[in-house]
């Protein structure tokens, strides 16, 4: 599966839907996010049941903001609609695996039942070789 570049209305509709998500937040002028896009687009053909988008952060710009990224490359990670990854900086391949095993190993009634009552939810990390 290819990657998507996502406007803020497409991010609006990822948080209703099931499933996983991974977002790059990039600008065209930074090298680490050009070096990573090659990375990012290889893992989405690896794994085809994941989501895989871009935001242009130049483009972008309100949708940026309103999500503080205050950085690029960001990586953030959806599962049904919730944010459980929020990593700065370019990702290797390894790093892109880790996340996304942990993702799917998440018990969503549980970080579903956290997130309402407002406690801390299941980290998820990347494992940096």
């Amino acid at each position: 599966m290819a990657t998507s570049a996502f406007t803020a209305d497409d991010f609006r509709s990822m948080l209703r839907a099931d499933g996983i998500t991974l977002v790059d937040f990039w600008g065209a002028w930074c090298a680490p996010c050009l070096t990573f896009t090659p990375i990012f687009e290889d893992a989405s053909e690896r794994h085809t049941d994941v989501t895989f988008a871009t935001v242009d952060t130049q483009t972008e710009v309100t949708l940026a903001s309103e999500l503080a990224i205050s950085g690029v490359p960001t990586v953030r990670g959806y599962r049904d609609g919730v944010q459980v990854l929020d990593y700065s900086g370019p990702m290797t391949p390894a790093m892109i695996d880790s996340v996304l095993d942990q993702m799917r190993a998440l018990d969503m009634d549980d970080v579903i039942a956290r997130a309402v009552a407002r406690e801390p939810l299941p980290a998820v990390r990347p494992m940096v070789l």
